[in-house]
């Protein structure tokens, strides 16, 4: 497992490689992130792109969300996975933002969990990019560098993955280390094809270690 120090190596050279990481999904509010993140689900950012610029411009509120059928939605998101479920979770928990919250977004991890379709991911997405509270999400990017780091063990849950980032992370690096762990993963250390001959922290990895070893000896 990687103690806090070579954990604080790995943080500085991403700072290095991807300084300017952020959020990738298009908003300009609150809740157009929330729908963002929420669309994203099972999805990449890229698709939910391509989607967003037209219906942030057909929906700026949560009543506009209500004032169509749920149909008419679905079909304004066909492009994107689960859009059924995600237009039934769009204009229930834009119902609870009117009803509840006066359609304004809660700065609240407890209160954004209990929307539909609004995942502790999610929740955490919302918190640190929209309202600055630190906050770490971790998504299959997060998850899958933590663990082929030796962060965190191959068993460890989605949860106890964010714990054990937290723990080793300042708190104040939570949410910049969140974008530059998925920087990392989604341009550099990939589901397929990661680049472990070139990384700078090949020497660090435990799976880099192990797929390097594996590849020397299939020569």
């Amino acid at each position: 497992m990687l103690s806090k120090a070579q954990w604080e190596i790995c943080l500085s050279e991403m700072e290095r490689m991807f300084p300017d990481a952020h959020c990738e999904l298009v908003h300009s509010n609150p809740f157009e992130l929330l729908v963002a993140t929420l669309l994203s689900a099972q999805c990449t950012d890229v698709l939910v792109n391509k989607v967003t610029p037209g219906l942030f411009a057909k929906y700026k509120s949560p009543e506009d969300y209500l004032a169509v059928s749920v149909e008419e939605l679905q079909n304004d998101i066909r492009s994107i996975g689960l859009f059924r479920n995600k237009a039934k979770n769009i204009q229930a928990l834009s119902r609870l933002l009117i009803d509840n919250f006066e359609g304004q977004v809660p700065a609240d991890r407890e209160l954004l969990t209990t929307f539909p379709g609004v995942g502790r991911k999610t929740a955490n997405v919302v918190l640190s990019v929209a309202f600055d509270v630190p906050a770490l999400a971790v998504d299959t990017h997060v998850e899958r560098v933590s663990k082929r780091l030796g962060l965190c063990r191959w068993k460890d849950s989605v949860l106890q993955v964010e714990e054990t980032i937290m723990k080793k992370t300042p708190i104040e690096k939570w949410s910049k280390t969140h974008h530059q762990l998925i920087f990392f993963g989604r341009y550099h250390c990939k589901a397929q094809n990661p680049q472990c001959p070139t990384c700078p922290l090949l020497a660090l990895c435990r799976e880099g270690k192990k797929r390097m070893g594996r590849e020397v000896s299939a020569k």
